[in-house]
């Protein structure tokens, strides 16, 4: 497939005139204050939040707020052969939103309507601008729960964290966005509205078009409407946090953790680089002579009985010092820790690659080794963070991007890392997606034929490759 589509002579293939007869088209079926066309505004839609992935130029930003005004997008699109880049919040890490030149945006920061909360069926209606923590909000006030939770909830929205197939710090015992996502009304590249999926608690009628589009991207469609699965509000959870002598230590710990049938609500692992880091932020007093610290926690009815009996493995595993919280406000403080991960580290030098790669949980304890090899290797700071209970581990390359040398090994080492992730049976992303960060990674883990099928697929959806081109694959 072609990176970029190429407009038709209709549409003028010159650059500024194209452009403007893009706009002019436009503005045909949108309000006025709906395209984005000056060039200091639409740079800031020009990507999202990933490192070596380049951005062009969009020839304009459309803001809609109705599902009609996206289906007038998409036939202007398609009549026009111009590529469209849907968005959300641009909080992605792999480059997933990132426009091309002469592309549309489509930003659907406005469409952040709930349109239903339902107690019975336990379902969500949403917009895809709303954010995950107001939908979480909303929710939690009817006594429900909306459990994915990435770590940028604040400002992520439920049509990004549907397009790249988001987790979160609750994954071990909830599950990942693909597992609440009911049905979808998607717009296709010719304007027609697909809607897929159901209301209801079970239903297999047909191929899964829903799980389809969860993950794709943008690739296949644009998302505009999505019913949400919710569940009961849970007991307030209660935390612990573990120090350990060695990354292999607090493996250990995990697998023990894992065998033994317990459930937490969240079970993460900071190496000593990412504890260093978040002290050296936030001030917190976070254990940074340690060389691992797990935070563990249970929201059942009993957290205290069970995060004892977290704590007796975690001692058995070799341990040095387990501290649970007394109660709810301590716990926050040590989730808060694990949420500044990411800032903290990129604070170190200025800036960070950030991986995503997603190893079986019996594999944790020679990923981290790998991890720590490549650092020493390519002479950098690597602070690696986990969603240990699903394997979902996040190195952090830090390096200063005004230094070019650094740069090129922040870059080797970040393709190192991945190639360590499938030869240890992994996956090259747990829940950032591919983007274009890592299209080449996505062909190996995938194989020619995977490659071509999933192809296949694209061209059933987007015959003219309209949608997100160049992004996958």
């Amino acid at each position: 497939m072609s990176a970029q589509p190429v407009r038709d002579e209709a549409a003028g293939d010159d650059g500024a005139a194209g452009d403007e007869a893009v706009r002019a088209a436009l503005r045909t079926g949108l309000p006025a204050a709906a395209v984005l066309t000056d060039p200091d505004v639409t740079a800031a839609y020009a990507g999202d939040m990933a490192g070596f992935c380049p951005s062009g130029t969009p020839a304009a930003v459309v803001l809609p707020q109705t599902v009609e005004q996206v289906q007038h997008v998409m036939r202007t699109a398609t009549a026009l052969r111009v590529p469209v880049v849907p968005q959300g919040a641009r909080t992605g890490l792999s480059g997933g939103a990132n426009a091309g030149d002469g592309a549309i945006v489509l930003s659907f920061v406005k469409m952040d309507r709930i349109l239903e909360v339902d107690p019975v069926n336990r379902i969500a209606v949403v917009e895809p601008g709303v954010v995950n923590a107001a939908l979480s909000r909303a929710v939690a006030a009817r006594g429900l729960f909306y459990p994915p939770d990435p770590s940028s909830w604040e400002t992520c929205t439920i049509g990004g964290n549907i397009g790249t197939g988001s987790g979160g710090l609750c994954c071990v015992k909830y599950g990942v966005t693909a597992e609440y996502v009911l049905g979808l009304d998607v717009v296709l590249a010719d304007g027609r509205l697909l809607t897929t999926g159901r209301r209801t608690a079970k239903g297999v009628a047909g191929y899964d078009l829903t799980r389809l589009f969860v993950g794709s991207e943008g690739s296949l469609g644009a998302v505009v409407g999505a019913t949400l699965a919710l569940k009961p509000a849970p007991a307030p959870q209660l935390a612990l946090a573990a120090e350990f002598p060695s990354a292999a230590a607090a493996c250990d710990a995990i697998c023990r953790i894992m065998a033994g049938g317990h459930v937490p609500s969240l079970l993460e692992l900071m190496d000593r680089t990412t504890v260093r880091a978040v002290n050296a932020l936030t001030k917190m007093g976070l254990p940074d002579t340690t060389e691992a610290l797990l935070l563990a926690a249970f929201d059942t009815p009993d957290p205290a009985s069970d995060l004892a009996a977290l704590g007796a493995l975690c001692t058995a595993a070799g341990a040095t010092e387990v501290v649970p919280a007394a109660d709810g406000p301590e716990s926050e403080l040590l989730l808060a820790g694990r949420r500044a991960a990411l800032p903290a580290l990129e604070a170190m030098t200025g800036t960070t690659m950030i991986d995503d790669v997603c190893v079986p949980r019996s594999r944790l304890g020679d990923f981290l080794d790998g991890v720590a090899a490549i650092a020493d290797t390519y002479a950098l700071t690597i602070g690696t963070c986990v969603h240990a209970g699903d394997g979902n581990t996040h190195p952090n390359v830090c390096f200063d991007p005004r230094d070019p040398d650094e740069t090129a090994r922040a870059r080797e080492s970040f393709d190192a890392i991945m190639a360590l992730g499938l030869e240890l049976g992994g996956t090259i992303t747990g829940e950032h997606g591919v983007g274009l960060l890592k299209k080449e990674w996505l062909a190996k883990e995938l194989g020619p034929v995977g490659l071509e099928l999933q192809r296949d697929i694209k061209r059933v959806f987007d015959p003219l490759d309209l949608m997100n081109p160049g992004k996958l694959f």
